[in-house]
């Protein structure tokens, strides 16, 4: 599923970090460009623009249900 279609849904994703980590976060996800998507970030209660591109994988919360 492409992450257009969780605009507005709480989910987990898998990025990578500026550093080359792996990160997992539960965001709510608020606007997708062609290059990043802008969420919020519910562990650092703070806005967050991630890559595309770093995005690794998207699945709905489980803990939303």
């Amino acid at each position: 599923m492409s992450i257009e279609n969780y605009v507005g849904r709480r989910v987990e994703v898998i990025y990578l970090n500026s550093k080359g980590r792996l990160n997992r976060r539960v965001v709510s996800v608020l606007t997708v460009t062609k290059k990043s998507v802008y969420v919020f970030d519910w562990g650092k209660q703070a806005y967050r623009t991630l890559s595309l591109q770093l995005v690794l994988a998207i699945m709905p919360d489980a803990s939303a249900s």
